[in-house]
């Protein structure tokens, strides 16, 4: 009798089930399907023989990574290992994903079953599984398979910051729409400003730069000598600057309006800004390529490369190309078109756009373009897998294109491959050596940064610690003078104040209040000198006020 276990991965861990009754289950598959809706026919089918929950978040994410590349995790293989069953060969495991099942049967030698009963069988653990798992709620299940969920969807999206390749898709797409826009708003200013001064469109057949002559000139009665100058410097020729000038005075273009004049170096001033802009991220698109694919961009260009991830998606399924591909990546219209009519297909795509094809003979150009390819795949793959991009493969391959060029034109036979290698390969072990002490260096220096204000943190603390003990000592020493100030007037007050009797009844007399003369007076030392003071200043002045009297 045949044993069938289900493998169940959830994002708490993975579950394995036996399958009763397999045969009666087999041939009815309809009843299947009706105990999957209610859970208590469902438990007289399957039967929990063992469950592996997840360690931690990330052992489920590095679970789930394996799973969806096909690839047997240590935790699934240590669970089939000892929940299976010792005779293997009466056991067929069923597994959702077919790659998985071939991972199982060539690692474990378990034969594996996908689909029919299974995916039926899946079905039902997927619906009741909090309930036929001990201890597993459906609250806790969700959580798992919510947190995994976010944790896989950003580990697919998150990749090297210095090393998307999303970006020079998103510039080399904004790169084309700007230029046939700024080639549809150039004509415009072409033809607008051309019924005022047609003879400027000859003389300088550049866009950008006609743009710039129209929005500096304006109207061309007020152009005259002094403007020559800063006509040179936008068309950078004399010789161009003073055909403009004489131009200027035999036009035959109509007037112009100043409003209309006004909207004209509006509209011109928009598509320089334009032009402007694109230089910038033509720019950046280099510095972009150079990080992600140097051997690429070193190789073809960064426009042509550029354009090559582009149309394959990344520089992943880029890498993933063969070299057939490759040569008519761009050109697939053509191929099928080809393919349908039985005609010839297509020698080159998008590679068309690199310099090697166009150097080459007429004869020579499908030679060219599918040795072409071939590099591209290689300097591609390099650039996807290697740790540290370089260019050095990239300049030995374009140098292969150009000695095979010259062996098409020339005859003069080219390096072997392996030489050229080999070389690559010494330089780039180098320049990696010294990226890597570079990255050490800057590592040590950031150390020391965070290490010293880490120190002047610490210092801060500690000088705070000393303020705040300090204020505390002179708090408790201003405290003990005050108690000592209170107890030395405690004992004067009591003396003071009149003795109760012995039955705690004082007389009439002693509650009477006392006349001023006879009450005690504490007074301290200082005191009793100030007064003494003033008693003798006011007898002098007595005297001195009886002397002038007796005097008078």
């Amino acid at each position: 009798m045949v044993l069938l276990h289900v493998l169940f991965e959830h994002a708490a861990g993975y579950a394995l089930f036996a399958v009763r009754e397999v045969e009666e289950i087999g041939l009815l598959l309809p009843q299947v399907e009706e105990s999957v809706l209610t859970l208590g026919k469902f438990h007289n089918v399957v039967k929990l023989v063992a469950f592996s929950p997840f360690r931690s978040a990330q052992s489920a994410l590095e679970n789930m990574n394996a799973v969806s590349e096909g690839v047997l995790h240590e935790e699934l293989r240590l669970l089939l290992d000892t929940a299976l069953p010792p005779k293997r060969k009466k056991v067929v495991l069923g597994v959702g994903d077919a790659k998985m099942g071939a991972a199982v049967l060539e690692e474990l030698g378990v034969q594996c079953q996908t689909g029919g009963v299974v995916a039926e069988l899946m079905r039902g653990i997927r619906l009741h599984f909090p309930a036929l798992v001990r201890g597993l709620t459906a609250q806790s299940a969700a959580k798992a398979q919510l947190g995994l969920g976010h944790s896989y969807s950003r580990a697919k999206v998150k990749f090297n910051v210095h090393r998307v390749d999303n970006m020079i898709i998103q510039s080399i797409s904004l790169l084309d729409q700007l230029d046939k826009d700024i080639n549809t708003f150039s004509m415009r200013v072409r033809e607008w400003y051309g019924y005022h001064f047609p003879e400027l469109i000859k003389i300088v057949p550049d866009n950008s730069m006609y743009c710039r002559v129209a929005k500096f000139i304006g109207n061309r009665r007020e152009l005259s000598e002094e403007s020559l100058e800063g006509l040179e410097e936008i068309v950078m020729d004399s010789a161009k600057a003073q055909a403009i000038l004489e131009a200027s005075r035999s036009s035959m273009g109509m007037d112009i309006s100043p409003l209309d004049l006004i909207n004209i170096e509006s509209f011109s001033r928009r598509v320089i800004s334009l032009s402007d802009y694109r230089k910038g991220l033509q720019e950046y698109l280099r510095s972009k390529m150079s990080q992600v694919a140097p051997s690429l961009s070193a190789l073809i260009g960064e426009v042509v490369g550029a354009r090559l991830i582009s149309h394959a998606g990344s520089l992943t399924n880029l890498a993933k190309y063969p070299a057939s591909t490759v040569q008519i990546l761009g050109a697939e219209k053509a191929l099928f078109r080809a393919l349908k009519t039985r005609g010839n297909t297509p020698k080159y795509g998008l590679i068309f756009h690199s310099t090697f094809i166009g150097r080459a003979a007429a004869k020579n150009k499908g030679r060219i373009s599918r040795y072409l390819a071939n590099k591209c795949t290689i300097a591609s793959r390099i650039d996807c897998f290697s740790e540290v991009p370089t260019s050095v493969f990239g300049d030995k391959l374009r140098e292969q294109v150009e000695e095979r060029l010259a062996f098409y034109e020339t005859g003069e036979p080219p390096r072997k491959n392996l030489e050229v290698m080999k070389e690559a390969v010494v330089e780039a072990n180098e320049v990696v050596a010294e990226v890597k002490r570079r990255q050490e260096k800057k590592e040590k220096k950031r150390k020391k940064r965070e290490k010293r204000r880490l120190e002047a943190l610490a210092a801060a603390a500690e000088e705070a610690a000393e303020n705040s003990v300090m204020e505390t000592e002179e708090n408790d020493v201003g405290a003990k003078k005050k108690k000592k100030k209170k107890k030395q007037q405690q004992p004067e007050e009591s003396e003071a104040e009149p003795e109760p009797e012995e039955n705690g009844v004082e007389e009439e007399e002693e509650e009477e209040p006392l006349p001023k003369k006879k009450r005690k007076v504490v007074v301290e030392p200082e005191q009793e000198e100030e007064e003494e003071e003033k008693k003798k200043k006011k007898k002098k002045k007595k005297k001195a006020v009886a002397q002038d009297s007796e005097e008078h």
